[in-house]
């Protein structure tokens, strides 16, 4: 099977795509319901595992540059490969497909990544500054401090090399790409589209704080109690 030629694809494989497409679809309706992108901007993508054990049969799914959200149903969804070569679907890319795959092939757990430019969180970005762990919403989702990332263009895989830069050595989901936006990451696309919403509940809130004076940052133990308890103890666990 070459996994670059949809002809040659497993019944299965096929099907999993057209799942995932459907999905992705879904997933990119959730961002303008949390309010984090307007017009066309803005991104969710999801992996596609292949068999190859180093990921070189891995697909991605994207929306297509410049369509508007009211048009990105499921067969609007573009299917890429972790080099960000079109395989199937219409039209253009997403212009951040090249950031999404270059995560992809250097952080194999990742199987989501979002992209918004949420208004809190990218005057974050657009200071340089990370956000302080300052609330026990932090500690839980975000293990520490949202850090920033380096500045960089669009249109290569300059972000997706700062995204992993930053984001390899972090417990954070979520980087604060300097003068750009959040990126966010996940084990699946729902994993990532939650990051961004919360990213963006942080920044705003602690935003809020520093105008009525200096938040207050909560010890590196007691983050790291929050963070354990949410990840390993909070929810729904498969037993």
């Amino acid at each position: 099977m070459d996994v670059r030629n949809p002809d040659t694809w497993s019944a299965e494989l096929t099907s999993r795509v057209a799942r995932t497409r459907a999905l992705v679809a879904e997933l990119h309706a959730e961002l303008p319901k949390w309010g984090l992108i307007v017009w066309t901007a803005g991104n969710v993508s999801q992996r596609i595992r292949g068999e190859a054990e180093d990921g070189s049969q891995d697909l991605l799914v994207i929306k297509p540059s410049g369509v508007s959200y009211d048009e990105l149903d499921a067969d609007a969804m573009v299917v890429c490969d972790l080099e960000g070569n079109l395989i199937l679907g219409e039209g253009s890319p997403s212009s951040d497909t090249a950031a999404h795959a270059y995560v992809y092939r250097h952080m194999p757990e990742v199987g989501g990544v979002v992209h918004t430019h949420s208004t809190y969180a990218t005057a974050w970005a657009a200071r340089g500054e990370e956000i302080p762990c300052v609330l026990t919403m932090m500690g839980d989702e975000f293990g520490g401090p949202v850090p920033v990332g380096p500045f960089a263009l669009i249109g290569d895989d300059s972000i997706g090399r700062g995204i992993v830069d930053t984001l390899k050595d972090s417990r954070s989901p979520a980087v604060l790409m300097q003068n750009h936006g959040p990126f966010t990451i996940g084990k699946d696309g729902r994993a990532a589209v939650k990051a961004a919403a919360m990213v963006e509940e942080v920044a705003r809130t602690v935003h809020i704080a520093r105008q009525l004076g200096e938040p207050i940052s909560i010890p590196q133990d007691r983050i790291d109690s929050l963070y354990a308890r949410y990840q390993n103890v909070y929810g729904q666990h498969s037993k």
